[in-house]
């Protein structure tokens, strides 16, 4: 959003550059942790037990899947150890002893039902639903095995179909691949939770009385809390006294602390690493940055993809070729074998079969790569949004509080003769100190970086609409437009007025420093660039992306910004209501639009663009049209969600081609179809195999963690 509000009254006037929106116009930047409620320190959500509510894994909890992996693989040890089959496949001979031909069939029953009933209970719902699915061919696998177990195990018919050892580890491997697949899908809410177990559970308020201790869940919007050094902030807020150095890793990544004083806006969590602050409470519950990350996270968990419709109908597709692939393959060696053959050949063409890897080929990729976001401060409203990413041909910048600061700096100073620029700077900051003005600020701000020696001002006052005034070393010193200039009937020297035109063709906001009616020099502000966006623009650029900047600031002012940046092309005078015309418009030429901008005024240029993202996340977080937030507003994030979505695309056709190429392939061996020319895949071998192409998927999905998503780290 742009923001357009005029300078205070005493600097009206004096700008024919960028607006400087007023205090709370601009939402801070949002923590990438989020509470609950009432959820304060030190109780944290584990992310084990995190219910899921949707999917093939409604009902259950990463804990669950978890407790069952470790206890079926404890089963599964001696089953394997005292498998006949197994014992031959490696060479050896399982210990005999009374009762130790019991083990496998005793321990293997527990596991069916223990380990397996996950998977039972998700096959009969699939199978009432009439969606064939992944856990009705994992539970038909698993079951086909029990019986025909059982049935050697009994001696019943002669059978020699001794599968307990797959049994076991198919159960075990199939709980194993759901754990890891839920913890990733549960891992971006428990990063959030792990980062909101940080906030202090007590907060200190300050009374007429002094100061009080009270739950963070007593604060009210308008109370004023003392944050003391290394102390947290307990709540969103806005600075009103003192000035801190604050650690926002949490927000942005960087270890580097970032200077905030009065005036400047605060984000739960955050550390004050030097000095005591006092806040006022501006958000407080559900009204946080941190709870409406949390409800863009759970949006993001529960949000589909075209990427995960296709591994649910590539999953269904498998049930029916492996029961196609079983039944065709029981009645061909029935006819041309034996029965015991054709069960045997049957049984392996199921657990081969079994769709696991196929399974998790998308879903923990896209778990993953969600949860790698959020860790990095992006946050992944909408699936869809980083699928589409890697497509996109430009991107359009919203200007100001993106590639800029959105607020003044001290750009240039300007003095006449017999006066040094250090003297206009210092006299200047001694009159706006008493000021809490943005513009003000930025003055005082620069003579303190400078290290000037600022005296002490007495007798401040404004001027409503030209400027302000005060006494220093007994000089009438006033600051202040061109409206001061025509009040006091100052003329500016020619020289300078030459500097000032120059600046004012730039956009830049010109302030006059005058002694009586005699003209000092001049100052000028400017919405200062972010050094941030040189990387980004440059780096997208790098990347085939061209960079577009949209903004309601006159033509030279965005020219100014365009041309220190290099961008492609320029958007200026735009109102924010016509920016979504200017997304159309470069759709209009068959390009690809990604959006970025506040989330506020432009929502509806986000929600038309192919990939809405939404920069500086804060209190009124409810950014509907945007697919991403970014937690923090470093515009090199948006080169996180180009490489991330890339990557994650490689890693989604990788897995694909691997696990359908291994069934297409694995399946037919299985059925026997080379049994003519002496290849037979066993039942051993199969399992193996099986486990073999889960691990590789498991493995390759988590490649995606090796991409560097810290906006510091992308080049």
């Amino acid at each position: 959003m742009e923001n357009h509000t005029q300078h205070h009254d005493h600097h009206a006037g004096g700008s024919h550059g960028p607006g400087h929106g007023s205090a709370g116009s601009t939402p801070p930047p949002a923590a990438v942790a989020t509470a609950a409620p009432g959820h304060h320190g030190g109780h944290g959500t584990d992310d084990d037990h995190v219910v899921h509510s949707h999917g093939q894994h409604a009902g259950h909890s990463t804990a669950m899947f978890k407790d069952r992996f470790w206890l079926t693989l404890a089963l599964s040890v001696p089953v394997v150890y005292f498998s006949p089959m197994f014992g031959h496949l490696l060479g050896y001979m399982p210990p005999a002893f009374p009762g130790a031909a019991w083990i496998p069939p005793v321990l293997g029953t527990v596991i069916f039902f223990y380990g397996g009933m996950p998977f039972l209970k998700g096959g009969l719902s699939e199978l009432k639903t009439r969606q064939p699915g992944m856990m009705l061919l994992i539970g038909m696998a698993i079951s086909v095995a029990f019986i025909a177990s059982w049935v050697t195990s009994l001696g019943i018919g002669g059978f020699e179909l001794d599968f307990w050892w797959e049994l076991a580890l198919l159960v075990a491997i199939m709980l194993l691949g759901h754990w890891i697949e839920m913890r990733a899908l549960g891992s971006a809410q428990g990063a959030l939770d792990a980062l909101a177990a940080l906030l202090p559970d007590e907060a200190e308020r300050i009374t007429d009385a002094g100061t009080e201790t009270v739950s963070v869940s007593e604060l009210q919007t308008g109370d004023t809390v003392l944050v003391r050094s290394g102390a947290r902030m307990p709540a969103d807020g806005v600075v009103v006294d003192g000035q801190a150095e604050f650690d926002e890793s949490m927000i942005t990544g960087e270890s580097r602390t970032v200077l905030r004083s009065a005036g400047d806006p605060v984000v739960a969590g955050t550390v004050a690493t030097d000095n005591t602050v006092r806040v006022r409470v501006t958000a407080i519950g559900d009204d946080t940055a941190l709870a409406g990350i949390q409800r863009l996270v759970a949006e993001a968990q529960a949000s589909s993809s075209k990427a995960q419709a296709l591994a649910d109908r590539a999953a269904a597709f498998l049930f029916y070729f492996a029961a196609g692939a079983g039944v065709i393959t029981f009645i061909v060696w029935s006819l041309l074998g034996s029965v015991p053959e054709a069960v045997t050949r049957t049984v392996t063409v199921l657990v081969i079969a079994c769709p696991h890897a196929l399974g998790l080929a998308i879903p923990l990729v896209i778990a993953i790569s969600t949860e790698q976001a959020a860790r990095a401060g992006v946050l992944i409203k909408n699936r869809m949004a980083l699928e589409r990413m890697r497509t996109i041909d430009v991107v359009l910048f919203d200007k100001t509080g993106t590639l800029t600061k959105g607020e003044p700096e001290l750009k240039d100073v300007a003095a006449a003769d017999g006066v040094s620029r250090e003297e206009l700077l210092a006299l200047a900051s001694a009159v706006e100190a008493d000021s809490e003005h943005p513009v003000a600020r930025a003055i005082v701000r620069a003579a303190r970086d400078q290290g000037l020696d600022v005296p002490l001002a007495t007798g401040f006052s404004s001027m409503t609409g030209r400027g302000v005034r005060a006494t220093v070393d007994g000089r009438d010193i006033a600051v202040g437009g061109p409206a001061l200039l025509r009040e006091l009937g100052a003329v500016e020297p020619a020289v300078l007025a030459t500097t000032t035109k120059a600046w004012m063709d730039r956009g830049a906001a010109v302030l006059h420093v005058l002694d009586g009616n005699r003209v000092l020099g001049a100052v000028s502000l400017e919405d200062a660039v972010r050094e941030e966006s040189r990387q980004a623009v440059t780096a997208l650029q790098n990347r085939g992306i061209k960079v577009a900047m949209i903004t309601g600031d006159a033509r030279q002012v965005a020219a100014a910004v365009g041309s220190e940046l290099k961008i492609d092309e320029i958007f200026a005078e735009v109102l924010p209501a016509d920016k979504d015309k200017k997304v159309a418009e470069l759709q209009g030429r068959g390009l690809k639009v990604a959006m970025v901008g506040d989330g506020v005024n432009d929502s509806p240029a986000l929600a038309r663009a192919e990939v809405g993202i939404a920069i500086g996340a804060g209190t009124d977080v409810a950014m509907e049209s945007a697919g991403v937030v970014l937690a923090g507003n470093d515009p090199r994030a948006v080169l996180s969600m180009v490489d991330l979505s890339r990557a994650t695309y490689r890693k989604m056709w990788q897995n694909l081609v691997w696990a359908t190429g291994y069934n297409v392939i694995s399946v037919p061996l299985a059925a026997g179809v080379l049994a003519f020319a002496g290849v037979v895949l066993s039942p051993a071998a199969g399992a193996v195999l099986m486990s073999i192409s889960t691990v590789v998927v498991a493995l390759n999905a988590q490649l995606l963690r090796r991409v560097k998503l810290n906006p510091a780290q992308v080049r």
